[in-house]
């Protein structure tokens, strides 16, 4: 069948030139739309379950929320792993499935299973699934701030969540926006217990009242005379500041007691758990910023980096005039493209340096242009019938993928130099003799002749990749591209190698005129004698030559002493598998990403108001640090990110200045230095994309997790610091924290069941009061009723 093909490759020349043509020409069309990333896609089918329970201690939602949760998605369909984390007022549950699952059949089965477990949960809580994103998807940060204070952090936290925000959600392939810091803005209810008692007005009628108030209602159709009829609607959601403030409460004595009347209404920021900083170095080498907006960009699994991150920066340069002249937007703080791009180009230099040493060893042993160009038609046709594969297939450009085509690089070029050489001589031969043979049967016998060699050394070489197609898991995910991008260019080379090297050995190489310059100089030298000229065809050029040589006293000597040959071969095998186990392992090997993440942690039950002073010391000593080019601080987390981290947590990525000079190792160590002058922190140093991979991986942000199960506490917290100190003497370990259980401090209120009787109250109606009550943060000392709330409850400081 092989020889068929040579044959009908030679039989319509014209039509294989065409093909070739047609592949280059569809190959770079595919080229230019593939999306290019830093990995292939590595997202395992996951829903995440995000529950908002504002006020709730953890250990309240970790047993009313997150275990009905849990209970209730354990055990579904396709699920292999359960993992959640509950924090102050939220619950996050991770829901992994199997790989090759569809993440719409995922959430399904997620959503069936809420719907059960929804008796099970408190009546004021709501779970919902979090958008479908990328493991590795926050692509960039965007920073938002006024340069001389005229706008207040409320108005722009509100153009941020209602101007920025929304435009970058309509844009193709962003899967959520996340916004943190500046003020939210509230109409806030501060409720006066003198003017409550005075005119005999409970909180729960406060609030019953201001919840039933604002709505819109519809009340049908009105038929009015004539052919028309009328909408009917009643408008009564509050605008503004003074129409909450006008609101009835309740009638006493036949006149409307108004919301003024009892309460302070006032525009103010919502409660936060979370606030962000962030500084850019500008011309002059110091830092602009301070307190700002941040907003952090999720793209959807499978879609593009570079396309989206374009797509931003176009949306908020539309944005720009519809914004005040004193915000600044500043999408260049940290972006995933950065780092795309730098891999590529990388792995592109690469290539293109290996493609030059090709072309440069090629032609030194051939000492042939036409040769060369020849042979080299592989590498192009090979690159672009690869593109086409992975159009189909669904796959992108990234380093693993350009990885396999580096080191297939050099072998592209094998089947058809070996076809090439082998024609080659055989034209000389022919042309050596006193009856030649026609030029085509000549290119037709040599390529065959070859042909078994080409085929057996392809396919060897292809069956040692084939184990990675075995790979399951993370592993397989990463590294089957790879094997598919090296053996579906080794096999584009086999299929060149078999039709279009041929034709163009025929067109190019057939006749006496493309004889090389240095084939020619020798004809003429040797012409005395026809045993001459046929000895000068057969002569290589002088690098092959020398080469030769070399190899055939290698062979001699080698058959003389076969015994020191197989001993030496072997002391080979047995230094270089001792090597091997002494070698690192590691699941990846390291990369610069070009920016630092820095967490800054403080003890829990830290407030955020010291959080952010500690973030401020952190940024002062960042200032003076040459390598960086900007940084951000984002202290807590923002509204619905499933990052739960408490307001104890700071997290702080900088970016390095290329320009520069220094190395990022050199500027990490500064990094590390420079936090040890901040006091009370513990702090750990990694890289973004190595943080989100090490959570992706085991669910803790840490390269080594080792994690200790119990029921007592206090032994885990025992057994912690044994296993810190033990660890902290192995060699090369840095950065080691410890996540401890600790105490945090409450406050405590319990039932005075015996003064609750005497005044007839159901301990269900205090309950109620103080989540009321808690909501706008009214002091203890309240009424209800007639009954003085300090007598109904003993309040006291704990630990939990």
């Amino acid at each position: 069948m092989l020889n068929a093909i040579i044959r009908f490759s030679l039989r319509h020349r014209l039509l294989i030139l065409a093909l070739a043509l047609v592949t280059v020409v569809f190959g770079a069309w595919q080229i230019s739309g593939l999306p290019i990333d830093v990995f292939p896609d590595l997202d395992r089918p996951r829903v995440t379950v995000i529950t908002e329970a504002h006020g709730m201690a953890p250990e309240e939602v970790e047993s009313l929320i997150t275990f009905p949760l849990e209970t209730a998605l354990n055990g579904a369909t396709g699920v292999q792993a359960v993992r959640s984390s509950s924090g102050v007022g939220i619950s996050i549950v991770w829901v992994e499935f199997d790989w090759g699952t569809d993440i719409y059949n995922d959430r399904q089965v997620v959503n069936e299973r809420l719907a059960l477990a929804a008796e099970r949960l408190p009546d004021d809580v709501s779970p919902q699934l979090a958008p479908i994103s990328s493991i590795m998807g926050q692509i960039m940060t965007i920073g938002m701030w006024s340069d001389d204070g005229s706008t207040s952090p409320m108005q722009l936290r509100t153009q941020a969540d209602w101007i920025v925000r929304q435009r970058l959600l309509t844009i193709p392939g962003v899967s959520q926006v996340f916004v943190m810091g500046g003020e939210r803005k509230q109409f806030q209810v501060l409720v006066d217990p003198d003017r409550l008692l005075s005119q005999d007005v409970t909180l729960a009628e406060v609030l019953d009242a201001v919840g039933k108030s604002n709505l819109n209602v519809t009340g049908g159709y009105l038929d009015r005379q004539g052919p028309g009829e009328l909408l009917v609607r009643s408008i009564g959601r509050i605008q503004t500041v003074e129409d909450l403030a006008q609101l009835p409460v309740k009638m006493r004595a036949g006149r409307p007691v108004l919301l003024h009347q009892v309460a302070h209404v006032v525009e103010g920021p919502q409660v936060k758990r979370g606030d962000s900083t962030a500084w850019v170095r500008n011309a002059s080498g110091e830092f602009d910023g301070g307190p700002s907006v941040l907003l952090t960009v999720n793209k959807q699994p499978g879609a593009d980096t570079r396309s989206i991150t374009a797509a931003v920066e176009e949306a908020l340069d539309e944005l720009a005039g519809s914004l005040p002249d004193d915000v600044r937007v500043d999408p260049s703080l940290y972006q995933q493209r950065d780092f795309i791009d730098l891999a590529v180009d990388n792995v592109v230099e690469a290539l293109r340096d290996g493609s030059l040493l090709v072309v440069i060893v090629l032609f030194v042993f051939l000492l042939n242009f036409r040769t060369t160009f020849i042979t080299l038609t592989a590498i192009p046709l090979s690159v672009f019938i690869t593109a086409i594969v992975f159009h189909y297939f669904g796959l992108s450009i990234n380093t693993m993928t350009l990885g396999g085509l580096a080191v297939a690089i050099g072998e592209l070029v094998d089947d058809a130099i070996v076809d090439v050489e082998n024609v080659y001589r055989r034209l000389r031969e022919n042309r050596a003799k006193e009856a030649p043979d026609p030029p085509l049967r000549v290119v037709y016998r040599a390529s065959a002749e070859v042909r078994n060699s080409i085929v057996y050394g392809t396919l060897i070489v292809v069956l040692v990749f084939l184990p990675l197609f075995g790979l399951a898991g993370m592993e397989g995910r990463l590294f089957r591209p790879l094997a598919m991008a090296y053996i579906v260019s080794i096999l584009s080379s086999l299929v060149v190698s078999l039709t279009l090297t041929p034709v163009l050995a025929y067109w190019l190489l057939g006749s006496r005129r493309h004889e090389s310059l240095w084939r020619r100089l020798l004809n003429r030298i040797r012409r005395s004698s026809d045993d001459d000229a046929r000895a000068a065809a057969e002569r290589e050029g002088p690098v092959l030559a020398v080469l030769k040589w070399m190899a055939k006293h290698t062979i001699r000597i080698s058959l003389g002493a076969p015994a020191v040959v197989l001993l030496l071969a072997t002391t080979a095998v047995v230094v270089a598998v001792m090597a091997a186990a002494q070698l690192e392992r590691d699941f990846l090997p390291p990369f610069d990403e070009g920016v630092a993440q820095l967490n800054v942690i403080l003890p829990p039950g830290t407030s955020l108001a010291t959080s952010s002073g500690v973030a401020e010391q952190v940024a002062d000593q960042l200032k003076e640090i040459e390598g960086l080019r900007s940084f951000i601080a984002k202290t807590g987390r923002a509204e619905l990110d499933e990052h739960a981290v408490g307001v104890n947590m700071t997290e702080v990525v900088g970016t390095f200045d290329p320009g520069s000079g220094r190395s990022r190792e050199d500027t990490l160590e500064e990094i590390r230095d420079s936090m040890a002058k901040v006091p009370g922190v513990v702090t750990t140093v990694e890289q973004p994309l190595a943080h989100l991979i090490s959570h992706m991986l085991s669910g803790v942000q840490a390269q080594v997790a080792i994690k200790i199960y119990g029921d007592d506490l206090d032994e885990l917290r025992r057994k912690a610091k044994e296993v810190e100190a033990a660890v902290s003497h192995v060699a090369g370990v840095k950065d080691l924290f410890v996540e401890r259980q600790v105490s945090i401090e409450q406050l405590r209120i319990e039932l005075n069941r015996d003064e609750l009787a005497l005044q007839g109250l159901l301990p269900e109606e205090v309950n109620e009061f103080i989540e009321t009550a808690m909501q706008g943060k009214v002091v203890s000392n309240v009424l209800i009723g007639q009954s003085s709330f300090d007598l109904l409850v003993r309040m006291q400081e704990s630990s939990l």
